[in-house]
């Protein structure tokens, strides 16, 4: 299964709203929050793979 990166750019409520690393131009994807890791921030990287989101670690 392909991995995607993405970037938390707002969070709003039970929601965060992400952009993918790879695709600053594309459209923001709306996520719920109960499925993020709950120490997320905006700006926190996020990776995406197996039906699962991960802080990634710098």
């Amino acid at each position: 299964m392909e991995a995607f990166e993405y970037i938390v750019i707002k969070i709003d409520g039970d929601y965060a709203h992400l952009r993918r690393i790879d695709q600053p131009e594309g459209d923001l994807k709306l996520v719920a929050r109960a499925i993020l890791p709950p120490q997320i921030l905006e700006g926190t990287q996020l990776r995406y793979e197996y039906l699962e989101y991960s802080i990634i670690e710098e």
